[in-house]
């Protein structure tokens, strides 16, 4: 009966969220809420507590994560890179390509598609038109580096997989440092192709840059979003977020603790004024509240996932029907699968809904649910293609190409740097084969 009820509330609520007939939010609390009451469970209350509970950390860290970063957008620490990457660029169609995956990949560590993909057009567009080149490459390689930067640890999937299966967040990425390291390789060399082809069509064309390229950036830049810029403290914002990183590394503070000291230093110096400080998170705060939610949100249905016991039946349903020679191939199985799976369908029924499923098999025929988690992770570079990521749709308006063409473009390439973490990841025994 478990079982049944389990799959059916999985289908259920894949439908309603894939439908758009309720949002994730919602799904994730009350689908759980009423399967959990029509099978009998009076606890539902407790469930959802004590689920929320093993996430607080987690959304501890996104909610300070997104304030750092946030504050340091607005303060400007990304705008000398983008001025130097463009001004070295000029007329080499080969200089620009690869400008334009270094900075996608720098900008993208904030772990937000939208931010990421306004600050590298508006930065690249100019260029791209100005010489002529092919602007789905604009499209195609802040895409594929925001697939990798998705991945860590204050990206959406990551967030989730520590929301559902309470881990830290070290224990999740360190194994895939070296995956995530190849994958970002993979695009600077994307870059060097697409430029190679697009130098080879366009030659390498003399033009004048400076005020060509910052007229049109600074027509974007409202007299308010100027007035938060502090060029003075590009060396101090900068040398604070390479202590946060060694930090992370090094697990000298647990993140979350990290990311709180690390947000209020770069505040109270940047901003000391109250009012601005105010200000800084009241602009932030429509996006720490929805990734936030989602994560308390995501805890309540593992929370009543675990606790009916729904997960376990369910697991050994599928355990039942796997054949035991492919048994052993399930981390390398569900990291294939995730392309797809992460395609067509959102994060929240994939990492919420089936990934738990996957990783409760997995641990009956003595594979560790971390490698499950890991694995499920892998196909986040297809992911940020979908239609179904809002993010996409800033992009492909930004650059002013099709949906379709966008997809027909850039697919083949997502693939590729997802088999690419994925085989280094079965090479550095993140994956077991």
């Amino acid at each position: 009966m478990l079982t049944f009820l389990g799959f059916l509330m999985i289908v259920v609520f894949m439908y309603l969220i894939m439908s758009n007939r309720m949002n994730a939010l919602h799904a994730l609390i009350l689908i759980p809420a009423v399967f959990a009451l029509f099978a009998g469970f009076t606890d539902v209350g407790d469930m959802i507590i004590g689920g929320a509970e093993t996430v607080a950390s987690t959304a501890i860290m996104v909610t300070f994560a997104i304030l750092y970063f946030g504050t340091l957008i607005d303060a400007g620490m990304f705008d000398p890179l983008v001025n130097k990457v463009v001004k070295i660029s000029k007329g080499d169609p080969l200089k620009i390509t690869v400008g334009t995956a270094i900075l996608s990949l720098l900008v993208g560590l904030d772990g937000d598609g939208t931010i990421t993909y306004l600050i590298v057009v508006t930065a690249f567009l100019p260029l791209y038109e100005r010489l002529g080149m092919n602007k789905l490459i604009l499209a195609c390689l802040p895409a594929m580096s925001m697939g990798i930067m998705n991945v860590l640890p204050w990206g959406g999937p990551t967030a989730r997989i520590m929301s559902v299966f309470n881990y830290e967040a070290m224990t999740v990425l360190a194994p895939l440092i070296p995956s995530i390291i190849a994958a970002a390789l993979y695009v600077v060399g994307l870059g060097v192709f697409f430029g190679l082809r697009e130098r080879k069509r366009l030659g390498i064309q003399k033009i004048s840059v400076d005020h060509e390229v910052e007229d049109e950036m600074a027509a974007t830049v409202t007299e308010s979003a100027e007035s938060l810029k502090r060029p003075k403290l590009f060396w101090f914002n900068l040398f604070v977020t390479i202590l946060l990183v060694v930090g992370l590394l090094t697990a000298v503070l647990p993140l979350p603790a990290l990311f709180m000291l690390g947000y209020v230093i770069v505040t109270i110096v940047n901003y000391p004024n109250l009012s601005d400080q105010k200000a800084r998170i009241e602009a932030h705060a429509g996006n720490v509240l929805t990734v936030v939610s989602l994560i308390f949100a995501g805890g309540a249905f593992a929370g009543i996932l675990e606790g009916t016991g729904m997960v376990d039946a369910m697991a050994t349903s599928i355990v039942k029907v796997i054949p035991d020679f492919l048994a052993p191939q399930l981390p390398l199985i569900v990291g294939l699968t995730s392309m797809p799976f992460t395609f067509f369908m959102a994060n929240d029924p994939y990492y919420f809904g089936i990934v738990p499923i996957l990783a409760e098999a997995a641990s009956q025929v003595g594979i560790d649910k971390l490698e499950i988690a890991q694995a499920s992770l892998l196909g986040q570079p297809l992911h940020l293609l979908s239609p179904l990521v809002g993010s996409v749709y800033v992009l492909i308006g930004l650059v002013g190409v099709s949906f379709r063409d966008h997809i027909k473009f850039s697919t083949k390439y997502a693939a590729g740097s997802a088999l690419v973490m994925i085989v280094v990841g079965i090479i550095t025994g993140a994956l077991s084969i």
